[in-house]
């Protein structure tokens, strides 16, 4: 048989025979690794440790310290509590069960809802399974035979999927138990050590409200039971720290069922928190030598149909009708951006040339995945497009590198992860165009001395990418900024520069968004703060409160002198006492309340009270420098 290569997480290259089968891949890299083995991964793709590798491709060992190790185990757990569920309640029917970020997930058609009281008699029905320390066996079908086999069981949801295979069915047998499976899976169940039922909930078959409703139970696995209390002390901050209970709390943001799911109605609160990062944000970008544009919020079909999303991204669009020309509502703005590139000639000396836009964009998200700021179906991209030459390429990377780590340095995140991601199946561009630009991403991250994983397959349809994760101040992870070669999107639209030799040359493209999106952004400002945002971003800076109704004018004037200096105060002349108006500013978690009573209107200064209950006595021009510094610092 020829020869094949695998290229290794550590890009080195492993020569193997043609159909080697993953294990024995693994036994090459080192025994010890086979022996831990519990899957591979293929060109990004989880396989069973058995799966025949038949051309170059990207390839790692699954063990049990990592993320995809975690994943294998975790869908083995799912597949346990099917099979509790299927013996507890005989007549459910059974959808699908995926790991998922954190845990799990099976999906059941039960007429009436699981209980909590029923989650632990899952629970104990799983740890006899457990127990029993059976194999995970592996088996194919044919088509017609798997779709016999489900028919005969009932199990019309597990038909529905069948029918919409084309290839050889695998099964994943336990027992007694059989499901319909891909893989991979721990050796046996009782490598399942550690493991929690979380809740429960209903769920659109196959995530669309036209279709039946389904009992979905979550779940959580964990090699040892040290991670798995870690992991649920984690959750119950997590739940502290909920963006969108903080959020109703502090009254920034809603989300109206008459407006629409997935539409966020930004309250004067909200905006003000929106404002400051915008407003720092093109601070930023100023200094950098961006250039602001501003775009529609629909085009022409035929301006998606260039671009490609017509063809690669049309169900995540939005489509209307004028004067009978079909129009697309905009899922991203780099279409508007290349136009107003194209709207003069450009030469070489010029680039590179970067377009910054807040574009709010908008995409089609199944209600079921929707999720307060975190997953919408409008919202803003701090979005900029850089167009270069091939020389400038790789050093405009390396400058929207360092913009990002310095963004996410002045927030507050310290840990960050970093992330690359090549050419997936579905693609367009040439094989040396992808080259091109996956090398082009590569170099810039190798020379600014970043460590990060290459996650084949995972680019984007028009380019390869690299992501930035971001720890927040409970150790989660977060996905925050892109950035996207192109050398499609300008192909496709002409996009050129006049160089040194007086010749037309096509123009590279970069994409980049460091935040991501503001409202995603946004939500995970306010778990990582936990609603106590610092003194520049805090939508409230200060509330003055009086201590009686005969300094009520005292109060204004210092409340007007705050703002005067630029600084967002409020002020509450309430007939309360001043205790009750202290516990309500805290609760609304205000960085610095001003309580003025007869002693600092005799002084002419103000008694500052600090969200940890630490008090100060001052004069007014004193702490509004104080205040002043904090602010410019961005403590």
């Amino acid at each position: 048989m020829a020869d094949i290569e695998l290229t290794l997480p550590d890009n080195s290259k492993l020569k193997v025979k043609k159909g080697i089968k993953g294990i024995e891949a693994a036994k090459k890299i080192g025994s010890k690794l086979a022996k831990d083995a519990l899957a591979i991964k293929v060109n990004g793709e989880l396989k069973t440790l058995d799966y025949k590798i038949e051309k170059n491709s990207g390839f790692s060992v699954i063990t049990r310290n990592s993320k995809d190790g975690l994943e294998v185990l975790r869908h083995s757990c799912s597949h346990v509590m099917a099979e509790a569920v299927k013996e507890l309640w005989p007549s459910v029917k059974l959808g699908i069960g995926p790991a998922i970020e954190d845990g799990f997930y099976y999906d059941f058609f039960k007429k009436e809802p699981f209980l909590n009281e029923d989650l632990e008699k899952i629970e104990e029905k799983m740890k006899e399974i457990i127990k029993e320390d059976k194999e995970f066996k592996k088996k194919e079908k044919r088509k017609e035979e798997a779709e016999t086999f489900f028919s005969k069981k009932g199990e019309k949801f597990k038909v529905e999927l069948i029918k919409e295979l084309t290839e050889r069915i695998s099964f994943y047998e336990s027992g007694k138990f059989i499901d319909l499976c891909k893989g991979p899976h721990v050796k046996k169940t009782g490598e399942i050590k550690a493991f929690k039922l979380l809740s429960t909930g209903g769920a659109y078959w196959k995530g669309n409200e036209k279709n039946e409703m389904l009992q979905r139970i979550y779940g959580t696995a964990f090699f040892s039971q040290k991670d798995l209390d870690e992991f649920l002390k984690k959750k119950e901050e997590a739940e502290k720290r909920d963006h969108r209970k903080i959020g109703k709390q502090l009254d920034l943001f809603s989300i109206n069922e008459v407006v629409g799911s997935g539409f966020i109605l930004w309250h004067p609160k909200g905006t003000a928190l929106r404002n400051q990062i915008m407003k720092f944000d093109e601070q930023e970008h100023l200094k950098r030598d961006y250039e602001f544009v501003t775009t529609p919020h629909i085009f022409k079909g035929d301006t998606w149909d260039i671009s490609g999303h017509s063809g690669y991204y049309r169900d995540n669009m939005y489509f209307l009708k004028i004067d009978e020309q079909e129009y697309g509502v905009k899922p991203m703005n780099c279409p508007a951006h290349i136009m107003i590139y194209k709207s003069n000639q450009h030469s070489y000396r010029e680039l590179p040339i970067k377009y910054f836009e807040f574009g709010t964009v908008y995409r089609y998200e199944k209600s079921g995945v929707l999720g307060g700021l975190f997953r919408v179906r409008g919202f803003t991209q701090d979005d900029a497009h850089i167009f270069c030459t091939p020389e400038q390429l790789e050093n405009e990377i390396k400058k929207v590198i360092e913009f990002c780590l310095h963004i996410y340095k002045v927030f507050g995140f310290e840990e960050v992860s970093v992330k690359l991601s090549t050419k997936p199946d579905k693609a367009i561009g040439t094989e040396e165009q992808w080259e091109k630009a996956t090398n082009a991403l590569r170099k810039s991250l190798d020379e600014t001395g970043l460590k990060y994983e290459v996650d084949e397959g995972e680019g984007v349809f028009y380019g390869p990418k690299i992501d930035f994760k971001v720890k927040d101040s409970i150790k989660r992870e977060w996905q925050l900024s892109t950035i996207q070669v192109d050398f499609n999107l300008p192909e496709r639209f002409d996009a050129v520069y006049v160089g040194d030799d007086s010749k037309k040359h096509r123009t590279i493209m970069i994409h980049r968004a460091i935040f991501g999106s503001l409202e995603r952004f946004i939500g995970i400002l306010i778990e990582h703060f936990e609603g106590k945002f610092p003194l520049w971003l805090a939508p409230v800076q200060f509330k003055v409160l009086n201590v009686g109704e005969k300094f009520e004018d005292y109060a204004k004037k210092i409340n007007e002198k705050l703002k005067e200096n630029g600084f967002r105060a409020e002020l509450d002349l309430r007939a309360e006492t001043v205790s009750y108006k202290i516990r309500e500013g805290q609760m609304q978690k205000i960085p610095y309340l001003i309580v003025v009573g007869e002693r600092e209107k005799e002084n002419n200064s103000v008694t500052v009270r600090d969200r940890e209950g630490k008090q100060k006595t001052s004069s007014l021009e004193e702490f509004i420098e104080q205040a002043k510094k904090e602010v410019q610092e961005k403590k």
